[in-house]
């Protein structure tokens, strides 16, 4: 029959059925039934069909998928991350994309950027990869998750700063357990993670949920460097600079500096 009485048969508009052939939309249970009653064919035979067609289509999907992921993973600093125990050991590209997407908890790479991860105040180097920074800073915000923090409150945060000062003097296995303790008092959860090569961070902090997260790397033997990023850290979180949607500008990093320079050196330090 043709095509304008097989519409008229089932009292469907010959444009849906021509997308229906086409496979441009889906056959419906009703549908289904009304060929059953038009051609003589159970209408289970139509449903089934449908179903298989559906899934080749979404394979055919995730496979392009999958192509333009591997590419994507390349731009990932995969064999870093991996020997920070952060990703499992592989060759294979298939499953060095797989670990990623279960990573950053995506169903693409292509979701991974700024606008899915947090708006950070980060102090790093210029020529930082953003790749790494992505993977640094979802690092820190997994392992935050198992930090425990009271309700966040940034004026006792402002007046434990003169206490957190006084730890500089003091060894990290003494003055770690206490700081991590006084931040989580404030609602700030203090994340410490070895360096990523490529991330050019020293200290990051945002939002996550109802927890603020400063993340630090542990580098070298450095401490000056250590608590100078941690104050300016503190610095863009007392200074409200994690509010904005944008991330910080360079007037708010420039403050950040000043609000560390201000609790670590003393007016001779400066001259």
């Amino acid at each position: 029959m043709t095509q304008k009485e097989f519409s008229a048969r089932l009292d469907m508009s010959q444009k849906h059925v021509s997308k229906l052939i086409n496979g441009e939309v889906q056959l419906t249970p009703d549908t289904a039934y009304k060929l059953e009653l038009v051609l003589g064919v159970p209408a289970s035979f139509w449903s089934n069909l449908e179903a298989h067609y559906r899934d080749q289509l979404a394979k055919v999907s995730a496979e392009n998928q999958m192509e333009e992921d591997v590419e994507l993973s390349k731009s990932f600093p995969y064999r870093e991350m991996m020997k920070l125990g952060w990703l499992p050991e592989t060759r294979r590209a298939v499953e060095r994309v797989t670990y990623l997407r279960q990573f950053f908890e995506v169903i693409r790479l292509s979701l991974v950027g700024d606008e899915l991860l947090p708006c950070t105040a980060c102090r790093r180097k210029a020529n930082g990869s953003n790749t790494a920074l992505w993977a640094w800073t979802q690092k820190a915000r997994v392992e935050a998750r198992g930090i425990e923090v009271g309700p966040i409150n940034i004026a006792r945060l402002k007046k434990a700063m003169s206490e957190i000062r006084s730890m500089t003097t003091r060894g990290p296995s003494e003055f770690c357990p206490e700081l991590v303790r006084l931040l989580a008092e404030c609602g700030v959860a203090l994340v410490l993670l070895p360096a990523l090569p490529g991330t050019g961070v020293r200290g990051t902090s945002f939002y996550d949920g109802r927890k603020i997260v400063c993340a630090m790397t542990v580098r070298g033997k450095d401490a000056d460097r250590f608590w100078f990023s941690l104050f300016h850290e503190l610095g863009h979180i007392v200074c409200g600079h994690l509010s904005t949607s944008q991330g910080t500008t360079d007037e708010q990093q420039r403050e950040a500096d000043e609000f560390a320079r201000g609790w670590l050196m003393s007016p001779d330090d400066s001259e």
